[in-house]
């Protein structure tokens, strides 16, 4: 639908890139975890992941990622809740999320992931972040409405040192967001001439956020209250 270097996502290609120059992937056993992260789950495999598993959390995500990935039999595309896989304990070296894990339910999920990663095995997260701790009702909306419950910027590393992760990296990428909101907006434009009525239908949940959050974050300074922030952790031994 798109071209291949663009990507849907907060931070777009630049947290997989940053983690890639900082972490081994081949032969990891890899779960990547978001709708929208197709591509992301495409780059790993390419990466030389020794397998790769990609989950969403509802059926509409789960039509879209099997449309993406049709091709790509090396990956396992799932539906599950990201607070209660099926996976078993100390399955995976990595496991990735992007902009997918900031919600209501965030406790619950780390302590998810923390059980179904190996001993030492790493987290790369991208984490939606509030700048300030007050912020309008406009802001709080967005929040809502994508079910995130934000971390607070300056501090968010502290939530996953008190969950026993070791952090071993961490960059703002608050700046890529303006980017990522004029181009998914053009983009919007560009590509719903070319979606076939069935892909619009894969994409009508995701194309709707977009265009809702750009305009917020383009012409109403959202963009002084949300923030972005990537983090790679380790799980202790």
């Amino acid at each position: 639908m798109a071209d291949t270097q663009n990507i849907f996502l907060p931070g777009g290609f630049k947290q997989f890139r940053i983690l890639k120059s900082k972490y081994i992937i081949a032969e990891k056993s890899v779960l990547v975890i978001g709708s929208g992260s197709e591509k992301i789950a495409l780059k790993m495999a390419e990466a030389g992941a020794a397998c790769v598993s990609f989950i969403v959390n509802d059926y509409e995500s789960l039509m879209s990622a099997r449309f993406v990935l049709s091709k790509q039999v090396s990956i396992s595309v799932k539906m599950m809740d990201y607070d209660n896989t099926d996976f078993s304990d100390d399955e995976f070296d990595l496991v990735y999320a992007q902009a997918s894990i900031s919600s209501t339910n965030r406790n619950k999920i780390i302590k998810e992931i923390e059980r179904i990663l190996k001993p030492g095995g790493s987290l790369c997260t991208g984490e939606i972040t509030a700048r300030e701790k007050d912020y309008p009702t406009f802001v709080e909306d967005i929040f809502e409405s994508s079910d995130v419950s934000p971390l607070l910027h300056e501090s968010c590393e502290n939530y996953f040192v008190e969950r026993k992760f070791e952090i071993m990296y961490s960059e703002d990428l608050s700046s890529s967001l303006k980017n990522f909101y004029e181009t998914a907006k053009q983009s919007l434009k560009d590509v719903i001439n070319e979606l076939s009525e069935k892909e619009k239908s894969y994409y009508k949940k995701l194309l709707n956020k977009i265009s809702h959050e750009s305009n917020a974050y383009l012409k109403l300074g959202a963009d002084r209250y949300i923030g972005f922030k990537m983090i790679i952790l380790k799980k202790s031994e």
